[in-house]
């Protein structure tokens, strides 16, 4: 814990962290009687807390963000650089970092062209809302103002991405929400909702169902994440995505694919969507961007939606009116290039292949030990463990009992994530996101943690 002159020094960050702190997703009633948990260093795959033990960490920063893992000083360096020449300067105009790593990223991305800077998931998915209504106002009478979600999908937490949580419980006691927000069936094929032979393609015709339901001249996008996250670890059957483009072109729906934790090599892939042949109207990043070094989120398009916002320009309502203040931030899209380069220079997705064979082949052997996980699915580094009291009902495992698996794991020095607020009766899903760089040891070392906490748990 290099940087702390003393223990009395920790001390005093605790104890301002309990009275001034308000954390995240938190109930702050222990704090009062138990410190709160800080975290005061990381390097590679390992952070420490302030009580000095060492932790390998899962879940890349608890939230799928630390791709490259932690202790990067080429990011930092770059960061303080491009500070020092220009920190910032309202997105109205450009930056050298900020046109550099846009045309970088759009090689990564054929078909798509343009990059809005703004500096949250949540943000860059309302970003998308905003242009998609716009659209329909200029070009649809407006008409097709409508966005489609799915169930189990999670786009953000503001009100207008809350609007489209496929999670009930992330939304509960924050509506009324805005109208025009509508829910269709997720694929998860475990839990199966229709007992047919092709289930990835009956699933997505349930999209088309509501389509007809809601009307398609009303429908304009349909925003789902590629491999849902927060609600599971869900990766799409087979014949789901193909027949999902089918119907946004039939029907000229725009599609809107989430990539904020799958995007930027979590797959395997640079962008989750690429693993299935998908040609989105808008993809939308954050977290892995800069892997939590600086604050950034993108929302890339086609030039044929960028084009909808310069028909007229004698009109002053034609363009996109919106501005995202720390979209103008530089150390965003310095850190970005940085974070690009170390994963082409060192393999890292190709890594992140392998590693997660590595990984899902370990969960599947646990499986085979453990009668408590019924599921185990996932792709690339970004995988899932799903818990249940029954295999053959498909019970969900009671969720206090999933916390305290990953409770073992962390008092064993191992951080791994589960399903927490999200869909209600079926918060009993493991998550792993361990950083690209993971080594073979480091996801034996995960693997053995989650063994030896579902032995001392269901013993």
């Amino acid at each position: 814990m290099e940087g702390y002159a003393s223990a009395n020094d920790i001390s005093q960050v605790v104890e301002a962290d309990r009275v001034h702190v308000w954390h995240h997703l938190s109930q702050h009633k222990p704090y009062e009687t138990v410190d709160p948990r800080v975290i005061v260093e990381g390097k590679g795959m390992r952070v420490w807390d302030a009580k000095g033990k060492e932790h390998i960490d899962a879940v890349s920063g608890g939230v799928w963000t630390v791709n490259v893992g932690y202790g990067r000083e080429s990011i930092a360096n770059a960061v303080r650089d491009q500070l020092i020449k220009m920190n910032y300067f309202a997105g109205a105009a450009g930056s050298v970092p900020g046109a550099l790593f846009a045309q970088r990223l759009i090689s990564k991305m054929p078909g798509m062209t343009r990059v809005y800077y703004s500096n949250s998931g949540s943000e860059a998915n309302e970003k998308v809302y905003k242009m998609v209504r716009q659209i329909a106002h200029r070009h649809h009478g407006g008409n097709k103002w409508k966005i489609l979600y799915r169930e189990r999908d999670y786009h953000g937490t503001t009100i207008g991405t809350l609007a489209t949580s496929g999670q009930a419980q992330r939304a509960m006691q924050y509506g009324p929400y805005p109208d025009g927000f509508v829910m269709v069936p997720h694929c998860l094929e475990y839990r199966k909702q229709w007992d047919v032979e092709n289930y990835g393609e009956r699933a997505a015709d349930a999209i088309e169902e509501v389509i007809l339901r809601e009307g398609p001249d009303t429908v304009g996008c349909l925003v789902l994440e590629p491999i849902t996250a927060g609600g599971g670890v869900i990766v799409p059957p087979k014949g789901y995505w193909e027949r999902v483009q089918e119907i946004c072109r039939k029907y000229n729906i725009l599609l809107h694919i989430d990539e904020v934790v799958c995007g930027v090599g979590r797959t395997g892939t640079w962008f989750g969507y690429q693993h299935y042949g998908i040609k989105p109207d808008f993809v939308t990043m954050a977290k892995g961007v800069a892997s939590g070094y600086a604050a950034i989120s993108c929302t890339v398009t086609t030039e044929a939606v960028f084009e909808k916002f310069k028909d007229d320009p004698n009109d002053p309502m034609s363009y996109f009116r919106d501005i995202s203040t720390f979209g103008g931030c530089t150390s965003g899209p310095a850190a970005a290039l940085e974070n690009m380069r170390i994963i082409e220079d060192e393999g890292l997705l190709e890594n992140t292949l392998k590693m997660g064979e590595r990984c899902l082949g370990n969960l599947q052997a646990l499986m085979d030990k453990h009668k408590v996980i019924g599921d185990v699915r996932g792709k690339g580094l970004f995988l899932g463990a799903e818990l249940v009291s029954d295999r053959a009902t498909k019970e969900a495992m009671d969720e206090k009992k999933v916390q305290a698996v990953v409770a073992d794991c962390m008092a064993q020095g191992v951080i791994i994530g589960a399903t927490n607020r999200s869909v209600p009766g079926l918060n009993n899903t493991l998550c792993l996101s361990p950083a690209l760089i993971a080594t073979a040891g480091d996801i034996d070392q995960i693997t053995h943690a989650i063994d030896r906490a579902l032995t001392k748990v269901f013993r």
